[in-house]
């Protein structure tokens, strides 16, 4: 097993999970300073390219942002999104994460779903290829209204039942994304592999923003993000400055020309 995965499992029950997200360099070099998991997720549908969902996303996009955030990141774990219908069959899913890992190096995929897709992970995985899961809200599978999860005792029992699966079979993380307080604090308790929450309580052992949204450059109404900053304000102050010093013939001045 990767050493890095290793110090993640070995973080639950006793320092929370930082995961932050990434889709270039930049940002990479950025979240890996704070980060055990950076996460190339398929959000860079609506974050980059305005899609309406992360459906439309593709391997070739996925895999063109990854190239770029693996030359951001010295320590953390990167894991990449398999993005919609790269994995609906084990042929394919283990075609297709054998190429995101060779072509971006990253440490492991992410898969979303519990029961349907455990061939898929059980494949990965007899393969050698790291996977972490993803339960609750599926963004690849919305149809319809956005809604939290594990209100009713069916969600509830399936979820837990989803999650224990998913262990079972060798996931080494759940993400585990809107569901309610009480089953997100159950399926913590019950596992021995850590859960890192996106809009899912406090419980569990980890977290996950968008980190455009936590900085505020996406103007995002959801209900569990919170803007830690807005780091629009600086981004206007300096295109600001370097407009006003352009118009008034300030710069380039010496210092800055050949």
């Amino acid at each position: 097993m990767n050493l890095k995965i290793k110090k993640i499992i070995k973080k639950k029950n006793k320092v929370k999970i930082i995961c932050l997200t990434a889709y270039s360099k930049n940002f990479a070099e950025e979240t890996d300073k704070f980060a055990d998991i950076t996460l190339v997720g398929d959000s860079l549908a609506s974050v980059l390219y305005n899609y309406s969902s992360t459906r439309q996303v593709t391997l070739s996009e996925m895999i063109k942002h990854s190239k770029s955030v693996r030359q951001g990141i010295k320590k953390s774990l990167m894991v990449v999104d398999m993005p919609y219908n790269t994995y609906s069959t084990i042929d394919s899913a283990l075609k297709n994460a054998k190429k995101i890992i060779k072509e971006t190096k990253c440490d492991a995929v992410k898969l979303e779903g519990g029961k349907k897709i455990i061939r898929q992970v059980q494949h990965l995985i007899k393969n050698k290829i790291p996977v972490m899961g993803h339960l609750g809200v599926l963004p690849q599978s919305i149809k319809g209204k956005f809604r939290s999860v594990g209100k009713s005792e069916r969600e509830k029992r399936q979820l837990l039942s989803d999650a224990k699966l998913l262990e079972e079979n060798g996931v080494f993380g759940i993400v585990l994304e809107c569901i309610k307080t009480p089953i997100a604090k159950l399926i913590t308790h019950q596992l021995n592999i850590p859960t890192i929450g996106i809009g899912s309580s406090v419980y569990c052992d980890g977290q996950v923003l968008v980190t455009d949204d936590l900085i505020g450059l996406n103007n995002s109404n959801i209900k569990f993000v919170k803007k830690f900053i807005n780091i629009k304000k600086f981004i206007k102050e300096g295109l600001k400055k370097f407009k006003l010093e352009v118009t008034k013939k300030k710069y380039p001045s010496k210092k800055y020309s050949y």
